[in-house]
């Protein structure tokens, strides 16, 4: 058994330099080992134009700064305490099965040489498959967890509270009370009285930190450029979407949860009718995330409309029932430049002041790239993002490491941020089966 203050190798697979590029100065005081094939895989990734090929770039730099400070192949002290090395793997004895022609057997071989040697060491990864094949090898296999949360116990934003009769009129006649309990700000209250006769009497309220109260919201709220709230998680989402001072909104749910379609009807309201923002611009990651949009054919707009779609279907179903003169078609209200369809890979790079930006599907997105974007906000922009951390097509990302999970966590005691997550699917009858039965 290896001794406890024994000095721990971990070696990084390449997916996790491309999840997080500093991920190295996560691990202090211990010895972190790059294989020799890691870096060939930067090597080819990095000449490409996505955030991986970013990435890549950026984990090759910063080795390069490391290499002046020392010789890799001997290891060079990092500020973090830890030794780095590059290591090039010299295993003769290689396990029966084992194919060598495979770059992710040959990171895996890296580990399994200091085991070999006696020396306690991790490898650490964010494939699943490759976990498991070091596991068979009895090597100890882990995730890379530095902006890992835990799903089941995800901030819900909301929650619900038994009330006095008297709290509850007070509310409902001033709009407002004083309320002393500590809560994340923006977090709602479903407020309840069950005695008296009044069982079933319920009133939304907002707790508004900068001020100590709890506001009432409305619950006959009026429709937002025609689309009405269906139940309490609408009406909370909506209250958060057409308040100014939230500058960044989540909504986080299943299928059929109205998520995208409420916040386009709000983008609208607040663009069209209350010219609060100039424009409504509204991207989704292109799936999969790999993949350029200069792949397809035609001209950016007939590249995008690929994976706009889902967009363009809550598009056409707010202009049916959003009544104005100035609306004709979807066309006129895209050639008006009201409303924008972006790829998220441009929107990398620009500053978007004075606009309301929606990311739909954040869920497939990294913790990094969740930066990237929401950092691309200007003065008097809005950022919403939508996502359901359960529907990941990402093979890198999970439902507790995407980064619309890791961002709802991070912002929770913000005052200018504000999150829901709703539960209940409107779509229909089978969507709301579908999504829990399937």
């Amino acid at each position: 058994m290896a001794d406890k203050n024994q000095v721990k190798s971990f070696v990084i697979d390449t997916n996790v330099l491309i999840h997080r590029p500093d991920a190295i100065m996560s691990f202090r005081d211990n010895e972190i080992i790059i294989p020799l094939w890691v870096l060939e895989e930067l090597d080819k990734l990095k000449t490409y134009s996505d955030e991986r090929g970013r990435n890549a770039r950026h984990a090759i730099r910063f080795l390069d700064e490391c290499s002046r400070n020392g010789d890799l192949s001997e290891g060079v002290k990092l500020d973090n305490g830890s030794i780095l090395k590059v290591k090039l793997t010299h295993t003769e004895n290689v396990p029966a099965g084992i194919l060598q022609d495979k770059m992710d057997n040959k990171i895996i071989l890296a580990a399994y040489e200091i085991k070999q040697a006696g020396g306690a060491v991790f490898f650490v990864s964010k494939d699943i498959n490759a976990r498991v094949k070091a596991t068979a090898l009895g090597i100890r296999a882990v995730d890379y967890e530095k902006q890992k949360i835990n799903i089941s116990k995800l901030y819900s934003g909301f929650g619900q509270i038994e009330s006095s009769v008297d709290t509850m009129r007070s509310l409902e006649q001033d709009e407002e009370i004083p309320w002393h309990e500590t809560l994340p700000p923006n977090f709602f209250f479903v407020m309840r009285h069950a005695g008296d006769g009044k069982d079933g009497e319920e009133l939304l309220a907002r707790f508004v930190a900068q001020r100590g109260v709890l506001k009432l919201v409305d619950y006959k709220m009026p429709a937002v450029a025609g689309v009405r709230p269906l139940n309490h998680q609408q009406r909370m989402a909506l209250d958060l979407l057409l308040d100014p001072d939230v500058q960044l909104v989540s909504l986080v749910g299943k299928a059929g949860t109205g998520k995208t379609l409420l916040a386009i009807a709000a983008g609208l309201k607040l663009t069209m009718e209350d010219k609060a923002y100039s424009r409504v611009l509204v991207s989704r990651p292109v799936i999969p995330m790999g993949k350029d949009i200069g792949f397809l054919p035609g001209a950016k707009d007939e590249k995008l409309s690929h994976w706009m779609q889902p967009l363009f279907d809550n598009l056409e179903f707010i202009l049916s029932v959003y009544k104005r003169q100035n609306i004709k078609n979807l066309d006129h209200l895209m050639n008006s430049k009201v409303i924008e369809l972006e790829a998220l890979s441009y929107i990398r790079g620009r500053s978007l002041p004075s606009q309301y930006i929606i990311i739909d599907e954040a869920q497939n997105l990294s913790p990094h790239e969740i930066k990237t974007i929401v950092s691309r906000a200007g003065e008097g922009s809005k950022v919403v993002l939508t996502g359901d951390p359960y529907q990941i097509d990402s093979p890198y990302l999970d439902s507790s490491s995407n980064g619309l999970s890791y961002l709802v966590e991070a912002f929770k005691s913000q005052n200018l941020a504000g999150h829901i997550t709703l539960d209940r699917s409107e779509r229909s009858t089978l969507a709301e089966l579908a999504a829990e039965l399937l």
